[in-house]
């Protein structure tokens, strides 16, 4: 037993001598914070890449025939998408039509429904929600724009300076001999969307408090209204 004991200690005693410790070939780094331990070559498998029915080169594929005519012509029209969606070519602002209109005596919310419908290129065929697809328009008169009811001293416009206090309340009456063209930019900005794109279709909007504008050279058109109660009855 003695003997034994002794022989299984010395083994022990040299294999640890042979080998080196597992961290003396470790590279440490301050940076990383952890040991780098870089492995044979040995150590890593050797993978290989497995090969399918389909890379041979005498397999063909199969297509049903009522399936052919995709496969016919694969450099003429796009046949899986068909969705039209507008390029860059087709909403250049410099061809966008302009259109005209006189508020003089019309209703505030439905002549602001009518022009941000084109603004926005809902009355056209290509109209894409994402796009700026819709024209120009031209407002005269804002001076001179109706509402219905008691709205006249019941409808207020309230602004804040962003200080403490700072909030200033007035009625439509007020903000109409102050300021009228905000009246209708207010309505318009309120029913094109919020972001980017509403604040680009919200400069397609010139609004002047008298019947004159410098917009000649653009040769608006009159504005369609289809709306029949738009012109207040009086």
């Amino acid at each position: 037993m003695a003997i034994a004991a002794n022989y299984v200690t010395s083994s022990l005693t040299a294999t640890t001598s042979s080998q080196k410790p597992f961290f003396s070939s470790v590279n440490r780094t301050p940076f990383l914070g952890f040991p780098i331990v870089a492995l044979p070559k040995s150590a890593i498998p050797n993978f290989r890449p497995a090969k399918t029915c389909c890379q041979k080169k005498e397999a063909e594929a199969i297509v049903p025939a009522g399936h052919q005519w995709m496969f016919d012509n694969l450099d003429g029209p796009d046949v899986w998408n068909k969705t039209w969606y507008p390029k860059a070519s087709d909403h250049i602002n410099t061809s966008k039509p302009w259109y005209i209109v006189d508020a003089k005596d019309k209703i505030l919310g439905r002549l602001a429904s009518t022009i941000s419908i084109y603004i926005r290129g809902k009355n056209l065929a290509t109209y894409t929600p994402s796009v700026d697809m819709g024209a120009f328009v031209i407002v005269i008169n804002a001076d001179k724009v109706a509402v219905s009811g008691k709205k006249r001293t019941q409808k207020l416009y309230r602004r804040h300076s962003g200080r403490p206090g700072g909030m200033t309340v007035e009625t439509f009456d007020q903000l109409q001999k102050r300021i009228p063209e905000r009246i209708i930019e207010h309505a318009v900005r309120g029913m094109l969307p919020k972001g980017r794109l509403g604040r680009s279709l919200f400069n397609h909007l010139k609004v002047y408090a008298g019947p004159d504008h410098p917009h000649e050279a653009q040769k608006p058109k009159d504005l369609p209204i289809r709306d029949k109660r738009i012109q207040k009855l009086t």
